[in-house]
């Protein structure tokens, strides 16, 4: 159990000082300079989609009772505006008005009838992306309606055709979460494989496997530590379930049950200056600074520190976590051009980590209240260091036009002493066989792409195109040593390895993974029926060296895989949706348990078919779905078909 307190500290602003100097001193309230202005191409349609469209493409979220703009029409719009100015604009004459609820989150109400002007309470309106119901951010705060999906952008839950769930910054506070096992742990389609005091994590999403590498960094992979990512730095959180190739590419360690993707922080125009003081378990104590400022003519600049500190004792024996992380984002928003870069650097250093239980064939499963000790060795550790960047960019260069583009870079040091923990009996009987274990990674990756709004008659289309890069190398290098008896239920402490009875070849490998995509979403009956056509090609080469000589596993192979989603908007509460997912991932390695162990095998193609439906009752959601997930495994195809429902309030 853990107690943490936030309160806000003057003396911070000092420590700080060198590197905020210039925000502090030119930050103004967000009303002292006029409203940044942007081009927009809203076509007509039912008042409830032109608003929800234009929420979108200004980033800010709007949430509204269906029965204030049922059966109403707006002839869109079209031209440069600021957002107060383009709500006001498509409301004119509605007798509604809007009504702020929190940082870039809006809702309507009816207005006064004497007059029925549009009234805006002075407010800073900002690019977030945190839904609202008619009174409050939607679920608490906890929970977005919208969420990023790559190459589709930034679509509100109940327009996708798939399913999605979008967890915000309020969460990670209330649940205390640390990492982002900890956070998504109360996910129904999300589970955590590895131990809580493991030396790193990794999920499965729909009962397929999941790695921190696989997580993306608004919308670039491997950018992310490889091992524990940490919350504090982490604005949304984005699940999408089921294969994702089409809109995110191929994952780095080829993913399919779904994608996780970790929006950075913005500083908004309210001034941030916050301190978490925490204490958890037997001894870990540590704080958090979160420190933001906007500043410049119309609040264009931003800057946003985020800052932990944490160290001490566990509830496992003989077991310590020490984790250090600094994240810094800046952005700059223009009138028709965005900017953010976003740099960081985090440590952890675990003492006796524990592995994941492998059960033998002549033993049963082990129930987990039998296990009351650490059955990690004292001597076992993980030293994991990563450093990482990543630079986005947006410009408008029409009305209907959006370009953009990223890069991102990350370097990382890994250094573990380990042992397998493979039960061999029912008494819970393993063999400890320490190994030296060192892993260096360099990532580079690089996405660009277009998206386009027009009409052909009355149908709309919304257009994308992107191409994507990713190359990453990395070197797997150590020792094993004498191995020695223990128990699961009762563990025998063993010597500290000394001199090692087998040095590893050294594994260096290249990964280069490119990509091109496009997709058309076309709406028919004023968007009410919305059809997602598109495809991906994809590239998958990989090269490997051991102890300097190539191997023969390395391969060169490119796919089309196409993919699409229908969904109908039965009413403005209720969405029916179907998808065909299809896409290229990596081949797999051959772990350390098995004899070829780093063989690489050739990439594979995973399909999905699914079936759902949504309901918003505006304060409580539900998610329906049914689907079948295809995957070739190394013998013969692997199937999963699972039924999943979800509700959110």
């Amino acid at each position: 159990m853990s107690a943490v307190m936030s309160c806000r500290l003057r003396p911070l602003v000092r420590a700080v000082r060198p590197l905020f100097a210039m925000s502090l001193l030119l930050s103004a309230p967000a009303w002292a300079d006029e409203p940044a202005r942007r081009a927009y191409q809203v076509p007509a349609a039912s008042l409830g989609a032109v608003l929800t469209r234009f929420a979108d493409q200004a980033g800010v979220s709007l949430s509204l009772d269906p029965a204030l703009v049922q059966g109403r029409q707006s002839n869109g719009l079209s031209g440069s505006y600021s957002v107060e100015e383009g709500f006001m604009q498509l409301l004119r004459g509605s007798g509604l008005q809007l009504l702020p609820v929190g940082e870039g989150a809006f809702t309507l109400m009816p207005a006064p009838e004497a007059g029925g002007a549009l009234e805006i309470a002075p407010t800073s309106i900002v690019g977030g992306l945190v839904a609202s119901n008619e009174t409050q951010p939607y679920a608490g705060g906890q929970v977005a309606r919208r969420g990023a999906q790559g190459l589709l952008g930034s679509r509100d839950f109940m327009e996708t055709p798939f399913s999605i769930t979008s967890y915000t910054s309020e969460l990670v506070k209330n649940q205390q979460a640390r990492t982002l096992g900890e956070l998504i742990a109360t996910d129904p389609s999300v589970r955590a494989t590895n131990p809580a005091g493991g030396r790193f994590e990794q999920f499965t999403i729909r009962g397929f496997s999941l790695f921190n590498s696989d997580v993306a960094y608004n919308g670039l992979y491997g950018i992310l530590p490889t091992y524990s990512i940490d919350m504090e730095m982490a604005d949304r959180v984005d699940i999408i379930k089921g294969p994702s190739q089409l809109i995110n590419g191929i994952s780095p360690r080829g993913s399919v049950g779904g994608g996780i993707n970790v929006q950075p922080k913005r500083a908004t125009d309210k001034p941030i200056t916050e301190f978490t003081g925490s204490y958890a378990s037997a001894g870990q104590a540590g704080g958090a600074v979160d420190v933001g400022r906007r500043f410049g003519e119309g609040q264009q600049f931003g800057v946003r520190l985020n800052a932990v500190k944490q160290a001490g004792d566990t509830e496992w024996d003989h077991q310590r976590v020490e984790r250090e992380m600094a994240v810094l984002g800046l952005d700059f928003r223009g009138e028709r051009l965005r900017l953010s870069a976003d740099l960081g650097h985090t440590e952890r250093d675990t003492d006796a980590p524990q592995e994941r239980v492998l059960i033998g064939a002549n033993a049963k499963v082990p129930d987990a209240n039998d296990v009351r000790h650490n059955y990690a060795q004292a001597w076992s550790k993980a030293r994991t260091n990563d450093t990482f960047g990543a630079l986005h960019a947006e410009y408008d260069v029409s009305e209907s036009l959006l370009a953009y583009g990223a890069v991102g870079a990350r370097e990382s040091n890994h250094d573990f002493l380990r042992h397998n923990v493979s039960i061999t009996n029912d008494a819970g009987d393993f063999t400890v066989q320490p190994r030296d274990f060192t892993r260096d990674e360099s990532v580079r990756t690089a996405m660009a792409g277009l998206r386009n709004w027009f009409h052909t008659g009355p149908v709309s289309h919304e257009l994308n195109l992107a191409a994507t890069y990713f190359y990453m190398d990395f070197t797997n290098g150590g020792a094993r040593y004498a191995s020695a008896p223990s128990n699961l239920y009762n563990p025998v402490a063993t010597p500290t390895p000394g001199t090692p009875t087998r040095i590893d070849p050294e594994v260096y490998t290249e990964n280069r993974f490119s990509g091109v995509a496009l997709a058309d979403t076309l709406g028919f009956f004023d968007d009410r029926l919305l059809l997602t056509l598109g495809a991906r090609w994809q590239r998958v080469q990989v090269d490997d060296w051991s102890d300097g000589v190539k191997g023969e596993t390395a391969y060169d192979e490119e796919k089309v895989s196409p993919s699409g989603g229908v969904l109908l908007k039965v009413t403005d509460q209720l969405s029916l949706y179907a998808n065909y997912m299809e896409g290229l991932s990596q081949g797999k390695i051959a772990p350390s348990t098995s004899i070829n162990e780093d063989q690489i095998f050739p990439p594979f193609t995973s399909r999905q078919v699914e079936v759902g439906a949504k309901y918003d009752l505006g304060q409580v959601a539900f998610t329906a779905s049914a689907f079948r997930i295809r995957q070739p495994a190394l013998r013969d195809e692997r199937h999963l078909a699972g039924v999943r429902a979800q509700w959110q309030a």
